[in-house]
């Protein structure tokens, strides 16, 4: 497996806050952004709100996503023997 390289300043030191941080200075509206390095608090209302626009988003049944998983595995190994 090759090595990556990252782009770390070596005269800075990082903070786990720096996403953080970023993010929120980033002059973006942060309500229609979600980054998971940033937590989200709310109400349970809010969590409600969030939960029910990710329900009316794309919806893949379980069984046509285990079938289409099967496939790909299928050709993934398939392709990794020749």
């Amino acid at each position: 497996m090759p090595t990556k390289q990252y782009n770390i300043q070596e005269d800075a030191p990082t903070t786990a806050a720096e996403p953080v941080e970023a993010y929120l200075t980033a002059g973006t509206d942060v309500s229609d952004k979600w980054n998971p390095n940033v937590p989200f608090h709310g109400t349970q209302e809010e969590w409600w709100e969030h939960f029910h626009r990710i329900e009316e988003g794309e919806f893949t049944p379980w069984e046509e996503a285990k079938r289409e998983f099967e496939i790909w595995k299928k050709n993934f190994l398939a392709s990794r023997l020749k």
